[in-house]
């Protein structure tokens, strides 16, 4: 059996940032790094305890330099860098599933914790044939896509709700009550280990459960920027996108991989 893991930084338990700062710059930037790294290996302890021979680690977070590497499980490959071909590099249907851990809500949601979409300075929203969608959805897409499923994902409890809004078979962990921005109820770092490692054996258990997710195709994608100079920009350098207003763009696609 092959996974990746896929890991974010913003749904890690008692991350939470600062405001007016990336998470890069802020005090709580350090522990995010050594939490997520923990969760990782809590997701790959797992999955190797239930039989996997492949596993592979991808530091997804910004510049994709986050995790400390020498702390995961030394059975995992690790994939990182920026200027990859794709998401999901080093996957095909050989793989059985993927897991999303501490991944965040998408833009637009009350009291997520550092909710976005890609990024938090560009778009108000994303939205594919007329349905907001954020990270967890757009990548369980690209995933889809090449037949895998999502399996298992972690994230504030707004982030879960999103999760099982487009997924409702897949196993969730929720590592936070997100109360604002830039606050939490969070549990225990050490006890969203326990509770990663216990579902991901659970969704491996379920796998014949799970299913691929994917859009209808062929999809509208409609973008809206915080800026004008978005909309503007990408109307009139890339083929295809229509200006629907000064902040919205919109464009055709058959498939959710012509995106990126």
């Amino acid at each position: 059996m092959k996974f990746i893991i896929a890991v974010d930084l913003e749904g890690i338990a008692c991350v939470v940032g600062q405001p007016n700062k990336t998470l890069g710059q802020t005090s709580n930037y350090d522990f995010a790094r050594r939490q997520a790294t923990k969760e990782a290996n809590a997701a790959a302890k797992a999955l190797f305890d239930s039989g996997a021979t492949q596993v592979i680690v991808w530091d997804n977070h910004g510049g994709s330099l986050n995790l400390i590497y020498e702390e995961l499980d030394k059975r995992c490959d690790i994939l990182l860098g920026v200027g990859i071909p794709h998401r999901w590099t080093s996957m095909d249907d050989s793989f059985d599933g993927v897991l999303l851990i501490g991944y965040h809500p998408m833009d637009n949601t009350v009291d997520g914790v550092l909710a976005h979409t890609f990024s938090s300075t560009s778009y108000q929203w994303i939205k594919i044939n007329d349905r907001q969608v954020g990270e967890i959805a757009i990548d369980a897409a690209m995933a889809g896509e090449k037949g895998v499923p999502v399996i298992l994902v972690s994230s504030d409890d707004k982030g879960v709700a999103e999760a099982r809004d487009f997924m409702p078979w897949v196993e969730t962990v929720e590592t936070k009550k997100g109360l604002g921005w830039n606050a939490a109820l969070s549990k225990h770092p050490a006890r969203v280990l326990d509770e990663i490692y216990a579902a991901t054996k659970r969704a491996v258990e379920r796998l014949d459960e799970m299913k691929p997710f994917i859009f209808d195709t062929p999809f509208k994608m409609q973008i809206r920027f915080k800026r004008l100079e978005g909309a503007q920009t990408i109307s009139r350098s890339q083929s295809g996108w229509k200006r629907l207003d000064g902040y919205t763009v919109e464009k055709t696609f058959k498939r959710i991989s012509e995106y990126f």
